[in-house]
């Protein structure tokens, strides 16, 4: 919405500056998007009045013309316009000066001739021939009587073209706001001032409207209103100044007194209106009705149109003359020789008329205001504005009487007037005298208890409603920061900290999150080598999937992770170490949702990645949740890993974790052409079992005793085995076991290998003899030895 701010000072004194202005009424619940000046790109071009002309010397069609600009000397200017007369009063862009263009206006010559600036043509200011109706297009624009024709005026000044415009951004549920009383309403409550409204007044005419014109509403419940009038002897000319500058300012073209009285009207008040030739109004009979099986209209656009049973339009007793509250047919518009008109002010239902702009794919001025419900008490107002304005114009010989159609009239609504919870509902304390003016100011009643809402004020419903009033008013800013009431305050839960503890954890580790999709194709499974009889390819199917790729709910996350390796090997990375905590969809039947698990991924290939890296990660997150009593073994016939380099963590003989290194078969499947490696956690298990307790401990008082132990074993004994038998057997003076060196070759024999640990003693209680230690260490290596391990000399 745009508003003239000449037009809003007939109706509240505001003395502010543009800037102010704008930021005072965006406090108060009105955004402006944005400000202008008119004819702010227009710079020195001034009024001047032609002395004399005479051709030029050298040109049969330039023309040498003497001008006073005001500036105490006469300007010698030479233009090629043809329609310059001496004693014309044109706009002069002197030496220096800056024309609608942007283009730079300065001395010259022009075929010798000196040339002190140029006479302008109303396109070069800015300005159309809507604008000023008597002005040519192709020639000099000669300022006519309504003009300032001083020499040296600012032309600016001198055409009114001097208005600063604001752009307002009007919400759906203020359609009370798309007018300029409707902002001239909010701007006096913002500055806290006085609302001159205008009460109209039609002088007694002639004849009575019953008479020319009945109406008749079909559908009461899409038309709430109608009221026309008659206008006879039609006097169809341009409007004054005063209506174009208002209507040019606010974006709507001038086009004649007759149709920039309805635009006129429809921008003061934000009622549209509509003009018909009452000579195509068959029987002089307005029907509102839904149009019917196979109707057609051709719109003032010129194109047919179709319509359908649920467009409501405004008709003759034959055929439909304008689809209500979108736009009028052909013949419904004013002509040259149009005499008689009926003016329409109506109320339509808002969806009714989205819906039918929206089935003719065409959206207007008049129905992106009909939609968000517009007042029908405004009808007739809006009506007697019209009429008043045809009679200051002398327009037309105004028909007494008003025919009025309101079945159903609007009924008030009405809340209670409760300062108290208004104040406890913002947070503040306003007075209820403050409220109580507060509301008064934009149309509100306080009486006895009672606030009844203005009808325009469709979006008056709840007490909440009329708190949102008094605090835009009372001025958000002011309002103190304060906890919203009745608000929980939010903390994560226990899952969720645990989760987050993996994530940083993962992070810690090195390791990049992603984010995949949860559905994949069945197709994955073959390429993890998943056997046909594999529980994991028993899926939840989707319904109504995007493709073949994303059909089914996966149940192991391991495509999803290699499918991102992959995906960046191709694409040239040396190295990824990537980590995903997925959720996985195992079925429960075909009646029940499947069980939702979230599983911990890890995935990495490239320089610094092996077996034991992935291991590592395992292990620290393990640690990290307080798992430390778990076994890890060897796993040869997991279907995705190799055979030989892949490990299973197990807790209480229940699976864990799994990591190692990617079979090569599955490594072409995913065209990932280096060693790659895959771990993966089931977390929901992990949180079951988890300690997330930290015991303090404090430092040690007395010293600890060192041992170092080797053992020839199997190759392919397990040394987490070995290393639980020793702790177990050696009891609580066990502070720590490490594995520092693990050896295979000729000297231990095939298939063997060389395991040695440092056994670290401590008593917390006393400083432990050698004796102690030494029965310690017996109590190890008969541990080792029952494991089939053998003492390394």
């Amino acid at each position: 919405m745009n508003l003239s701010k000449r037009w809003l000072a007939e109706f509240v004194d505001v003395n502010a500056e543009d800037r102010d202005f704008a930021e005072a009424l965006t406090l108060s619940g009105s955004k402006v998007e944005s400000y202008e000046h008119e004819g702010a790109k227009l710079e020195n071009i001034v009024v001047g009045q032609v002395k004399s002309i005479e051709r030029h010397p050298d040109s049969d069609h330039l023309w040498v013309c003497q001008v006073d600009d005001g500036s105490g000397e006469i300007v010698q200017i030479v233009t090629g316009a043809q329609n310059v007369h001496e004693g014309d009063f044109v706009p002069v862009a002197r030496h220096k000066s800056v024309i609608a263009s942007g283009d730079k206006i300065t001395a010259g010559k022009l075929r010798g001739v000196e040339s002190r600036g140029m006479l302008c043509s109303v396109a070069e200011l800015g300005l159309t021939t809507h604008d000023f109706p008597y002005a040519i297009e192709d020639g000099i624009f000669i300022l006519g009587d309504d003009c300032d024709r001083t020499p040296g005026r600012d032309i600016r000044e001198a055409t009114g073209f001097d208005d600063t415009v604001v752009e307002f951004e009007i919400t759906s549920n203020r359609p009370d706001c798309l007018s300029i009383i409707g902002l001239a309403r909010e701007t006096a409550a913002t500055y806290n001032t006085e609302l001159k409204l205008h009460e109209p007044e039609v002088k007694p005419g002639h004849g009575n409207v019953n008479d020319l014109l009945k109406v008749d509403i079909e559908v009461p419940d899409k038309c709430y209103r109608y009221c026309g009038a008659v206008v006879e002897n039609v006097r169809v000319a341009p409007s004054p100044r005063w209506m174009r500058e208002r209507l040019r300012a606010c974006g709507v073209r001038p086009i004649n007194n007759i149709v920039d009285i309805t635009n006129y009207v429809m921008l003061e008040y934000g009622q549209p209106m509509h003009a018909f030739d009452l000579r195509f109004l068959k029987g002089n009979h307005v029907v509102v009705r839904n149009a019917k099986a196979g109707e057609t209209i051709t719109t003032l656009d010129g194109e047919e149109r179709a319509l359908t049973e649920e467009m409501m339009v405004i008709a003759d007793e034959e055929k439909p003359a304008a689809v209500a509250g979108v736009m009028g047919g052909e013949y419904s518009g004013i002509m040259d020789d149009t005499t008689t008109i009926v003016f329409e002010s109506a109320c339509f239902n808002g969806i009714a008329v989205r819906r039918a702009a929206k089935g003719l794919g065409m959206r207007t001025e008049s129905s992106a205001r009909f939609e968000k419900q517009l007042n029908p008490d405004d009808c007739d107002t809006c009506l007697r504005r019209a009429l008043e304005l045809v009679q200051l114009l002398d327009a037309g010989d105004v028909v007494d009487g008003i025919v009025d159609n309101y079945a159903n009239p609007k009924e008030p609504v009405t809340l209670p007037f409760e300062p108290e919870w208004t104040n406890k509902f913002i947070g503040v304390d306003v007075p209820a005298d403050e409220q109580k003016r507060i509301l008064e100011e934009i149309g509100f009643t306080v009486e006895n208890g009672t606030i009844t809402a203005p009808n325009f004020r469709i979006d008056i419903a709840h007490q909440a409603d009329i708190s949102e009033e008094i605090a835009r008013f009372y001025g958000y800013n002011n309002i103190p920061n304060r906890e919203l009431s009745g608000v929980a305050k939010a903390t994560l839960t226990e899952r969720q900290r645990f989760n987050r503890l993996l994530e940083r954890t993962a992070m810690g580790c090195g390791l990049s999150e992603i984010q995949t999709f949860s559905f994949i194709s069945p197709k994955s499974y073959d390429k993890i080598r998943l056997p046909k009889d594999n529980p994991h390819r028993n899926c939840v199917v989707i319904s109504n999937p995007l493709g073949e790729d994303t059909s089914v709910m996966r149940t192991t996350a391991v495509p999803s992770m290699l499918e991102v390796l992959g995906r960046n090997y191709s694409r040239k990375n040396e190295r990824a170490a990537l980590y995903e905590l997925a959720t996985v969809y195992i079925p429960n039947g075909p009646d029940e949702l499947p069980d939702e698990n979230q599983n911990l991924v890890f995935g990495m290939y490239g320089k610094g990645c092996d077996f034991y890296k992935i291991k590592g990660v395992v292990e620290k997150i393990l640690s990290a949740a307080g798992i430390d009593d778990y076994n890890v073994e060897p796993k040869k016939d997991a279907p995705a890993f190799h055979p030989g380099r892949t490990a299973v963590f197990t807790l209480e003989d229940r699976l864990l974790a799994v990591c190692g290194e990617v079979h090569p078969e599955v490594l072409d499947n995913y065209g990932i052409g280096t060693r790659a490696y895959v771990a993966m956690i089931d977390v929901e298990y992990l949180f079951e079992k988890s300690d997330l307790v930290r015991v303090y401990k404090p430092l040690p008082k007395f010293p600890a005793t060192t041992r170092d132990l080797a053992f020839v074993v199997d190759a392919d004994m397990p040394v987490l085995k070995i290393e639980k038998a020793i702790a177990a057997a050696t009891g609580k003076i066990l502070e720590n076991i490490e594995l520092f060196d693990v050896y295979q070759g000729a000297q231990v024999g095939e298939n063997k290998k060389s395991v040695a640990f440092n056994l670290r003693f401590r008593s917390a209680e006393h400083t432990l003899t050698d004796e102690e230690c030494n029965t310690a260490v017996n109590r190890a290596m008969k541990a080792a030895e029952a494991l089939g391990a053998l003492l390394r000399n």
